[in-house]
């Protein structure tokens, strides 16, 4: 079975999350460590609970979601996996980053795109790749079924959604994968969001002002 934890990280509140096995192979997803303080964390926590950190992935590119990017590649030496439609978000966040007057140097080293129908893998456990734009292009989920959880990026929050006022995101677009990929999900599953605290399929489905189960 695979656990995961989330660390909230940079002025935006953003939830990075490891996920890992008994061995404790570890997955990164969206290390949002802007601060010297809170990459000193998120080493401090893998060695804490003698994690063995094996990928570093992003649901999606937008500033938030990568500023820790360079810092986990030259800490551990691990290569960047996103899907392919989200390279020009990738590109631009720096210029994002200036933009919010939060600074920051970008990943430079090698990049992995991945796709729908694929699956990340820790030792003998798999999590599904869900292609869910929107929010961003590229905009990707994981799905573990084994465990009954989703980490959804910023496509869904409890009670709520993510932007769709940002460069290449698009509302229908975004509803449209809650609906068909996120919501086809059984009701019981807990859904790990970019923000804010964890909810389930079935709490959105009955609740969500912004996307209804109809």
């Amino acid at each position: 079975m695979l656990t995961v934890q989330s660390l909230l990280f940079s002025p935006v509140q953003e939830n990075t999350y490891l996920v890992y096995n008994e061995a404790g192979d570890t997955l990164i997803i969206d290390p949002g460590c802007y601060f010297p303080e809170e990459r000193k964390t998120l080493e401090e926590k893998i060695k804490s609970k003698g994690l063995k950190p094996a990928q570093l992935v992003n649901t999606h590119c937008h500033l938030d979601h990568v500023f820790g990017n360079k810092f986990v590649h030259e800490t551990w030496g691990l290569e960047l996996y996103f899907h392919e439609s989200e390279q020009k978000v990738f590109d631009y966040a720096p210029t994002a980053g200036d933009l919010w007057n939060l600074p920051f140097e970008n990943y430079q080293g090698p990049v992995h795109h991945v796709k729908e129908g694929q699956f990340l893998t820790i030792g003998d456990q798999q999590l599904q790749i869900l292609h869910t734009p929107g929010h961003s292009p590229g905009s990707i989920s994981f799905y573990y079924q084994k465990g009954g959880w989703v980490i959804s990026g910023d496509v869904l929050f409890r009670e709520s959604v993510g932007r769709t006022d940002l460069p290449g995101s698009d509302f229908s677009t975004l509803e449209q994968s809650i609906r068909t990929k996120l919501y086809t999900l059984p009701d019981n599953t807990h859904v790990y969001s970019g923000h804010g605290m964890p909810t389930t399929i079935g709490y959105e489905k009955a609740n969500n002002p912004f996307v209804t189960a109809g």
